[in-house]
């Protein structure tokens, strides 16, 4: 009898703590990213795809609910298993970035995707932001106080940094290879005492930043890719028929979509005006069919995601859970921080999608292994 009792409580102990919060956030996104998918792809999926106007939409479909296997599996996989498994993990993506310039398949003029049997296109810059978390978080314990020296800091930066260079060379893809230093630096950030280096890295990296945009702002001409961007960004009428179009036409809808927007699938601007409205500007669709609240909604979502996985890495039961729910925070915050920059003409046009709303599979199914490696670490808080 007492045998019993002590398995009904530790039943309940381990249910205790499934994150629920987090699983009905995960779902809410994925939902409604489905049906903003749907709403915003529609016009285009005609003209491109033949008249299947649900072309965009049920390939999402297939890739949400392959990630929604794939999460499950990765919150019952033993996480301690990634720790041994990190550097194979860090050259297999190293691998598949080098091969996609060679048998890469380009699409919208780049070669950013390599088709794979059965599994169809495989993006490897996202297997690459998948694979940094991992590896950071093993080398950082693996170093651990030699972290403190320039030597062993250096270890740890300039393997990401490395992934990062390979993701810029290989696939032209900079806002991919931005994001992977981001979450390394992150999380080297939180495993390290001493922020007066990151701040004054930070002002260092803003400075430079400051004088590139002041020197290409004073060059006027019209330079490189990036410095058309640049010129766009800080004058988007003025380049209302190259660059400066799609920001234009962006701002358009979040404008004319008032505080309520004009209501579900009545948008003008993803009618054309907005070239593929379902990737990186689907969030102005967003705006534009929903209002502000809707936009504001969508963030709080993603606050509420933030605030989730921040609590099981607080709570996480080692060192090296922790870091990779910090990992996988890092990833998702960067992402949606630039992806509503851009959209709104912060910074610069970087091509960078919303986590789980924005079409694309390989993402959405790497996002949502990463949710489950978060969800794993939160199931063996208190064991």
């Amino acid at each position: 009898m007492a045998r019993t009792g002590v398995n009904v409580l530790r039943r309940q102990r381990e249910e205790t703590y499934v994150d629920y919060s987090l699983i009905f956030v995960i779902l809410f996104l994925l939902a409604f990213g489905l049906v903003m998918i749907y709403s915003t792809s529609t016009y285009w999926a005609n003209l491109k795809m033949g008249g299947d106007s649900s072309y965009y939409f049920k390939h999402q479909c297939g890739a949400v609910f392959g990630g929604i296997v794939v999460m499950i599996f990765m919150s019952y996989f033993p996480y301690g298993i990634l720790r041994k498994i990190a550097f194979p993990l860090y050259a297999t993506s190293a691998v598949l970035l080098l091969l996609t310039p060679i048998i890469g398949k380009e699409i919208n003029g780049a070669k950013r995707w390599i088709r794979v049997p059965v599994l169809g296109s495989i993006q490897p810059a996202e297997i690459a932001k998948v694979a940094v978390i991992i590896f950071v978080a093993a080398i950082i314990l693996r170093l651990q106080k030699l972290l403190l020296t320039p030597r062993g800091y250096g270890v740890a930066i300039g393997f990401p940094a490395f992934l990062a260079i390979m993701i810029r060379l290989c696939t032209k893809n900079l806002s991919s290879a931005i994001i992977v230093m981001g979450i390394a630096v992150i999380m080297l950030f939180v495993a390290t005492p001493g922020y007066k280096r990151y701040v004054m890295a930070a002002l260092s990296v803003g400075a430079l930043a400051t004088v590139t945009v002041l020197i290409i702002a004073n060059a006027g001409a019209k330079g490189n890719f990036r410095s058309e961007r640049v010129l766009a960004w800080l004058d988007p009428q003025g380049h209302a028929t190259g660059k400066g179009f799609q920001t234009l036409q962006s701002l358009y809808a979040i404008g004319s979509g008032g505080t309520f927007g004009k209501g579900l699938g009545e948008s003008m601007q993803k009618m054309g005006f907005i070239p593929e409205a379902q990737n990186d500007m689907i969030f102005s669709v967003i705006c534009e069919e929903l209002g502000l609240f809707g936009a504001i909604a969508v963030m709080l979502m993603f606050l509420l995601l933030i605030w989730r996985l921040m609590i099981i890495a607080n709570n996480a039961p080692d060192m090296f859970g922790a870091l990779l729910v910090i990992g996988v925070m890092a990833h998702i915050a960067i992402q949606v921080i630039l992806n509503i920059a851009v959209v709104t003409n912060t910074i610069p046009n970087t091509g960078i999608t919303l986590p789980f709303i924005s079409y694309g599979g390989t993402a959405v199914v790497f996002q949502l292994a990463e949710l489950g490696m978060a969800l794993n670490v939160g199931r063996n808080i208190g064991r």
